[in-house]
């Protein structure tokens, strides 16, 4: 196994440290904020170490190459993007601080995620069409790096699938934008340029973003171990646990605790380096 560490800041003698815990027999750079420690074991002391340094670490195989993965499915608020697009267009309404707190208990697993979609979009009820579009130009961001890891992707082949509980009003552009191949998301009802408070059709639950995952894998005739999956809330686990290399992405507790590996502190392009 290689360790994989990284951080916005690497200390020399934090490096150092580690790769004597780990036994590593060398220390090669991949960026200035990434490192692998080769031939690396495990050692309890390396997790809360990297905890107080604030440093991402994973134990990855020698032979895990990203030519190999055929397709990466991804979450969009908070993952893909830096923000929860439902609680931003909420704050069109004044409601931003009472759908929030409905949002960050979802995603923590603590209430049913498709009963809590139902209650936040009722609250948008009576809401300008048009503010979905303010919400876009004027708050959606990208996350760091969220780019330079698509654009590998694409160059290698990856299949890129956005899988969210979010709306299609921003699957759909985001898309566009970023030469996605696949989207799984919300259609919002809007009559005469006005959300009704309401969902069209089914709603892209933890269950439906799984089956989304078993579909392209299907159609494409790949294995697990060929598929990325990386999200942040206990809405993403069912789909993440499908894919052979699963990352929670600046997540929850709970999806840390379950996911394969976790990325808190760099961002998206940190992904690339889980692989040779």
């Amino acid at each position: 196994m290689n360790l994989i560490i990284q951080g916005a800041a690497i200390a020399t003698p934090d490096l150092k440290h580690l790769a004597k815990l780990a036994g590593a027999s060398a220390i090669e750079a991949i960026s200035p904020s990434a490192f692998r420690l080769c031939n690396a074991t495990v050692h309890e002391e390396i997790a809360p170490f990297c905890e107080e340094a604030r440093l991402d670490h994973a134990f990855v195989p020698h032979a895990r190459k990203l030519a190999d993965m055929r397709l990466a499915v991804m979450d969009m608020d908070s993952t893909l993007i830096t923000i929860e697009c439902i609680d931003e267009i909420a704050d069109m309404q004044g409601l931003k601080q009472e759908v929030a707190a409905i949002t960050a208990a979802a995603m923590r697993g603590e209430l049913d995620y498709s009963q809590s979609l139902i209650e936040r979009v009722a609250l948008l009820k009576g809401l300008k069409a048009a503010a979905l579009k303010r919400v876009y130009d004027e708050r959606v961001r990208l996350s760091p790096g969220a780019e330079i890891m698509i654009a590998r992707f694409r160059r290698l082949g990856i299949k890129t699938l956005l899988v969210s509980g979010g709306f299609t009003f921003f699957t759909e552009r985001l898309r566009e934008r970023l030469q996605l191949d696949q989207t799984r998301s919300n259609v919002l009802e809007i009559v005469d340029d006005v959300l009704t408070g309401c969902v069209i059709g089914e709603i892209v639950d933890a269950d439906v973003k799984r089956n989304a995952l078993l579909e392209q894998r299907d159609a494409l005739g790949i294995a697990k171990e060929q598929i990325i999956g990386m999200g942040d809330g206990a809405n993403d686990l069912k789909f993440i646990g499908e894919a052979g290399v699963g990352i929670a992405y600046h997540a929850k507790p709970v999806v840390r605790a379950q996911a394969m590996h976790a990325l808190t502190y760099v961002g998206l392009d940190g992904v690339l380096n889980l692989f040779t």
